[in-house]
């Protein structure tokens, strides 16, 4: 016989957040990949009316299940994780009616975070039980996003410990990021160049200075190109090495490429992704990766040109 698990709806305080990524770490090191992105952990302590958390416990208190809804956009978006000792006991059908019932509640005029929207789940890594649990529920895939990898410089033996960064062409000049200076500069640049991504243009300050919280941040990998006489980056690269990783098998990330459309067809995204692997195999970077979406041709064309290969795929589900 099966029971559905208790849940509680609301504000996670400190015991809850971190119960909360005990729960995706135990996921993560069953499945092998992680389930919930950067972004849900992040919003973890955000108590806004646009975000709603829900947490399943069972009955002794222990928490074995948690899905973050997300309405800041033109759709409601979704990260769900169930303990693998509580799968398949009807713990994630019960959070995702409660994920959609959040989401389609009909919304009132002038409601912050209104609801009403459609809702997307994301399926990182888009695993055979995932596939199955979205099919059981009549979602279907509707967006990819794809992770790519490439050996650096770093993994060569006969690299040079080194490697020089790419120069700027004329009329530009490379430089990092200065936090608190460029930050609304920065911002303006990053929403033109990702108007029509559902999560990368609506990037806040607050979102900003969140990440630049991290342990992983380093203004030093942060690098803007910027015309001669202008204060506007006209493209930016910001690079991404979580802390601890051994040496001679080290990630480092292609966080965001981004050129401002008024400097596009000028191969600057190209060159930033350049910048990017030159500083990632000065840093010890032993593979670059980096995520793109699906159906972004010209950017997939870019990395291919700098050889990376696609080693996973995240889906993002929905009802038809």
């Amino acid at each position: 016989m099966r029971i559905a698990a208790p849940i509680e709806i609301g504000p996670l305080d400190a015991d809850a957040q971190q119960a909360v990524r005990d729960l995706a770490a135990a996921a993560e090191s069953h499945d092998g990949v992680a389930p919930l992105s950067e972004q849900p952990l992040l919003h973890l302590g955000t108590d806004a009316e646009w975000i709603t958390h829900v947490v399943a416990h069972t009955t002794a208190g222990s928490t074995i299940g948690y899905v973050q809804v997300d309405r800041s956009g033109e759709t409601a978006s979704a990260e769900l994780v169930i303990h693998p000792e509580h799968r398949r006991n009807g713990h994630g059908r019960m959070l995702l009616k409660t994920a959609e019932r959040d989401a389609t509640l009909p919304s009132r005029s002038g409601e912050p975070g209104q609801h009403g929207k459609h809702l997307r789940v994301w399926a990182h890594g888009d695993l055979e039980p995932a596939r199955e649990f979205a099919r059981a529920a009549g979602l279907r895939p509707v967006r990819e996003l794809l992770f790519l990898a490439r050996p650096t410089a770093a993994a060569a033996p006969a690299s040079p410990a080194t490697p020089e960064l790419p120069a700027a062409p004329a009329g530009y000049r490379l430089r990092t990021f200065r936090p608190g200076a460029d930050d609304d500069a920065w911002l303006l640049v990053n929403a033109r160049a990702f108007a029509t991504h559902p999560e990368q243009g609506r990037m806040t300050l607050d979102d900003l200075r969140a990440r630049q919280a991290e342990e992983w941040f380093d203004p030093e990998g942060f690098f803007l190109l910027v015309p001669e006489g202008a204060t506007e980056p006209a493209a930016f690269l910001w690079t991404k090495t979580e802390p601890g990783q051994p040496d001679g098998a080290r990630d480092g990330e292609i966080y965001v490429v981004g050129v401002d459309p008024a400097h596009q067809g000028k191969g600057l995204g190209r060159l930033m992704t350049d910048v990017g692997l030159a500083h990632l195999a000065r840093t010890g970077a032993t593979r670059a990766v980096l995520y793109v979406e699906g159906d972004n041709t010209p950017a997939r064309a870019t990395y291919e040109r700098a050889g990376f290969t696609p080693a996973a795929v995240h889906v993002q589900y929905a009802r038809p």
